[in-house]
């Protein structure tokens, strides 16, 4: 007996305020502007994106405010100075 492979998809049922999907649609480009599943589905890749984007960038400023992680990104540059002086 074969097994059923795994189904990929979720179901989702949302409402959305009908001035939100006039306008999405009028934005759409013509190959999303008529398949709502696609255009939901390109949203929701855009938004996680800039989710992970932002969530990147907050993590590098924290880190560049740790005072021991720039103490040894100063020591590091040190040496990477001495190494560019023998003029290898």
């Amino acid at each position: 007996m074969r097994s059923k492979a795994k189904n990929n998809t979720v179901r989702r049922s949302v409402a959305l305020p009908r001035r939100l999907v006039q306008e999405a649609s009028s934005l759409a480009g013509p190959e999303l502007r008529h398949n709502w599943n696609r255009l939901v589905t390109v949203a929701l890749q855009e938004f996680a994106a800039r989710r992970r984007r932002l969530a990147f960038e907050q993590a590098m400023e924290r880190m560049a405010a740790d005072p021991a992680l720039r103490s040894e990104c100063r020591a590091i540059s040190r040496e990477f100075r001495r190494a560019d002086a023998d003029g290898l």
